[in-house]
């Protein structure tokens, strides 16, 4: 079974969306919104089972996959700004919590760059939590 990528985006008015790009082949497509990332990713899944029911129901063949759900980097900053402050994320990856707020704002636009070094940096903190033991 592959996997396929899916967006997520935090919209204008705050809610937020789940979509797959055009570039997955699939002769199939679909979508979830919710309040939170977490209610579009479930309208997402549930989305996915009735298309799948209503292949099979229909007798037509239908192409199983897995998910790998992304953020873009304003809505991630945006979802998780109550547990992960920009003064952390800046200590976090060298970039500045002034810059970071820029991105939100919609004021600059992050570089693939400047995505990479920061996904790089959350990846290896990550990493290194999973491994913390606590007595």
């Amino acid at each position: 079974m592959r996997t396929v990528r899916v967006f997520i985006e935090r919209g204008k008015d705050g809610t937020y969306g789940a979509y797959m790009p055009d570039d997955n082949h699939l002769g199939w497509g679909i979508h979830g919104d919710g309040a939170t990332a977490n209610d579009a990713i479930a309208e997402f899944k549930s989305e996915y089972e009735d298309m799948r029911t209503f292949f099979l129901e229909a007798n037509k063949p239908f192409e199983e996959v897995n998910f790998e759900f992304s953020y873009d980097l304003p809505s991630f900053l945006i979802y998780y700004a109550d547990l992960i402050s920009y003064k952390g994320l800046a200590k976090l990856t060298g970039i500045s919590a002034a810059q970071l707020s820029q991105y939100i704002s919609g004021y600059r636009t992050p570089s693939p760059k400047t995505t990479k070094k920061i996904q790089t940096a959350l990846q290896s903190f990550g990493k290194e939590l999973s491994q913390i033991q606590l007595v």
